[in-house]
């Protein structure tokens, strides 16, 4: 009977460590998913149109890394599975984020063509006191030409670099509105008149 007792014993303590190995298995799989999440949320932009969603993912991301190395498997079992869902949130965030950019960067084009049509009416006006600038005047409006076709290129793969792009031609346009007025304002030379 005592034996019996022993094999009892021994049988549910073998069990209990069965169990407890069996349950201290490392996350791979959702490890995996979680690396899998960032990877897609990378494909999106949420670096550049989520930022704070995606750097929110990766810290539970590196809290997770840290807890398996722990081996804290559970606590990281639960972080990777967070951490796939703040990575899927950060790549639907970065589509919504990628298509506000786009808006405004349309919108910008508009206001920029306008601007620009006014200058060129402006230029006009005083075409005949911009003697030495003429030069400058043809090259900023081909640098403003090639920009805008640029822009309108780029808006689809790249609204992030298309908007600073807008930055760029918006000081062209700032830059001869201010000369423009400058000339305006300026009186004009007389004529010389010929001896008598």
């Amino acid at each position: 009977m005592k034996h019996f007792k022993y094999a009892i014993s021994s049988i549910m303590v073998l069990s209990l460590a069965l169990v407890f190995i069996g349950c201290a298995q490392p996350p791979a799989a959702e490890q995996s998913a979680a690396k899998a999440a960032m990877d897609a949320a990378v494909a999106a932009g949420a670096q550049k149109y989520a930022t704070a969603d995606f750097d929110a993912a990766k810290t539970i991301l590196g809290t997770s890394e840290a807890q398996m190395s722990e081996k804290k498997y559970e606590e990281a079992k639960k972080g990777y599975v967070n951490a796939k869902a703040a990575f899927e949130k950060a790549a639907v965030a970065a589509a919504a984020g990628k298509k506000a950019v786009t808006d405004e960067v349309n919108a910008a084009v508009v206001v920029l063509e306008e601007g620009w049509k006014n200058l060129n009416a402006s230029a006009k006006d005083v075409e005949k006191k911009m003697n030495d600038q003429k030069d400058a005047w043809a090259a900023d409006s081909k640098a403003f030409e090639e920009g805008v076709k640029a822009i309108k290129g780029m808006i689809a793969t790249d609204p992030t670099g298309a908007k600073a792009k807008v930055g760029e031609l918006k000081s062209i346009i700032d830059k001869w509105d201010a000369t423009f007025k400058e000339l305006a304002s300026a009186p004009e030379k007389p004529v010389k008149k010929g001896k008598k």
